[in-house]
């Protein structure tokens, strides 16, 4: 079994600042999203002290049209807040975009299929034929990009898109209020934890993505039920089921986890009601921020 999933924790926290993803060339229609939407409780935690409020909400970046999140204690909790806190600030990801691309492009002058052994040439080959693309389309960019782009094509015909994204809906809620909006970290940032992985780390996951591709749509089936349901231990051990690369665990979640908790402590000394929205995948499961949070002495209590 591949630790694929871990690569589809990643590909979700890079759909913030991602680009248009191409479409596939065969004609397949996504699938049309439900009249109505579907009912949802998903996971809420506070932390506070005298004078500062703080909730904690895990977001899913796409979703498959629909689903009817927004009520009881999130939206108590949302109402009331003055300011959200989001990955990166709402108003940005549209002028990352071409920084992404910038930064997706190779250095060494070599395409990506020239940097694949035979057989790893052969299977990508077969991936990318697999969803409609030609096999040269991401020669001239870097692996990660590649496993990206990989991962969310499929989704993209399945009918999940960013727009229906509880990102997406939340800094339109915040937008429309005017809310103050503070950001955890940059988006250049954030597509740097991409650009930035040895090649070889790069490499592992592009092959490990073109391996599960058949099961990408069923992998985050399973993870949307669970955020749905408010199973936060399920959603997890999803993500992070069978992980054994440390350096991809350290970089993408559990510095960034250390460094939001640091963050929201020095909050807590600011008075107000604040809504933090960020990835699921970062608030369940070991070296969470609740973890983190626990080892500076601060205790989260789970309101949905």
């Amino acid at each position: 079994m591949t630790k694929f999933k871990t690569w589809l924790r990643a590909a979700t926290c890079a759909l913030a600042v991602l680009p248009a993803v191409p479409a596939p060339a065969q004609d397949t229609a996504p699938v049309s999203a439900a009249a109505a939407p579907e009912p949802a409780r998903p996971a809420l935690w506070k932390i506070a002290d005298e004078d500062t409020t703080i909730w904690l909400f895990g977001t899913i970046h796409i979703l498959p049209g629909n689903v009817d999140w927004y009520a009881g204690p999130i939206a108590a909790a949302f109402d009331a807040s003055s300011e959200l806190v989001t990955e990166i600030p709402i108003d940005r990801a549209q002028d990352s975009q071409a920084v992404f691309l910038q930064k997706s492009l190779r250095q060494d002058g070599k395409a990506l299929r020239d940097t694949l052994s035979e057989k790893e040439r052969a299977a990508y080959d077969a991936g990318m034929a697999s969803i409609g693309l030609p096999p040269p389309a991401f020669d001239r960019n870097d692996a990660w990009f590649a496993a990206l782009m990989l991962t969310l094509i499929p989704l993209k015909v399945a009918g999940y898109n960013l727009e229906s994204g509880i990102d997406t809906q939340v800094g339109g809620r915040a937008r429309a209020r005017r809310m103050e909006n503070a950001a955890l970290e940059s988006a250049e940032y954030q597509i740097s934890l991409f650009d930035t992985l040895p090649e070889q780390t790069q490499r592992r996951y592009l092959d490990q993505v073109v391996e599960a591709l058949p099961t990408v749509k069923s992998d985050i089936d399973a993870m949307v039920a669970a955020w749905k349901a408010g199973k936060a231990d399920d959603l997890a051990h999803l993500l992070n089921e069978e992980e054994d690369d440390p350096k991809l665990r350290k970089v993408l979640l559990t510095d960034r986890n250390r460094i939001w908790a640091k963050w929201l402590k020095a909050r807590l000394d600011k008075p107000g009601i604040v809504f933090v929205a960020v990835g699921a995948g970062h608030l369940a499961g070991k070296g969470s921020v609740q973890d983190q949070l626990a080892r500076r002495g601060i205790k989260s209590v789970r309101v949905q």
